[in-house]
């Protein structure tokens, strides 16, 4: 009985010791495969408008959303933003853009007191049907591009939203284990993500 229930302790961490050793040499297609779940791409197409988030901290939300109304995919780019040290960061990344060499006719901002993606993509579709725009593309930042898209869509379902993501200074679908701003960014996104299925 003893012997037996030897073997089986044995089996056991043997088993376990596999299984630990597979997850660490797959442990980067698994991590690039959870960080790939973050991000939604449908690739540019023609709409009515460009959209922008607020909370574009390095300005690559605003450029890529200046680059496609230039190649022609929209007419002009939805500028959303919050206030931000006595300003709105709308003012501020559109005169970001217009440094890049971007004219300021391209944008047109919406400022807002939104503290949350849920409440600004309810602001934005009531902005958006008030304006009679019903396709837009929706420019953020890659690793908040899935659940941007799920609310817009959930709470402006008479909305066609197709999604292109911009680049994030730290993350990487098939890097953002490797530093801490990339691990950062992974992890607040994530708990984001959760307050959002709970309805935050």
């Amino acid at each position: 009985m003893t012997i037996s229930r030897g073997r089986g302790c044995l089996t056991f961490l043997l088993i376990l010791i596999v299984l630990l050793a597979a997850v660490w040499f797959l442990r980067a297609p698994i991590l690039t495969a959870i960080g790939n779940s973050f991000i939604e791409d449908d690739g540019p197409q023609k709409a009515d408008a460009v959209v922008v988030m607020g909370g574009d901290e390095y300005g690559t939300r605003i450029i890529k959303a200046a680059q496609l109304v230039e190649a022609g995919y929209a007419p002009f780019a939805i500028v959303s933003g919050p206030p931000i040290l006595g300003e709105h960061e709308t003012d501020i990344t559109v005169h970001y853009a217009e440094s890049k060499g971007y004219p300021a006719r391209l944008f047109h901002p919406l400022t807002n007191e939104c503290n949350s993606t849920r409440s600004e993509t309810a602001l934005i579709g009531r902005y958006l049907k008030s304006q009679g725009i019903h396709k837009i593309i929706l420019v953020t930042s890659n690793f908040h591009t899935r659940r941007a898209a799920e609310l817009m869509r959930s709470q402006n379902p008479w909305l066609w939203v197709v999604v292109v993501p911009a680049p994030d200074k730290y993350f990487t679908a098939n890097g953002w284990w490797k530093t801490r701003g990339g691990q950062k960014t992974f992890f607040y996104e994530a708990l984001k993500r959760i307050a959002t299925w709970f309805g935050y």
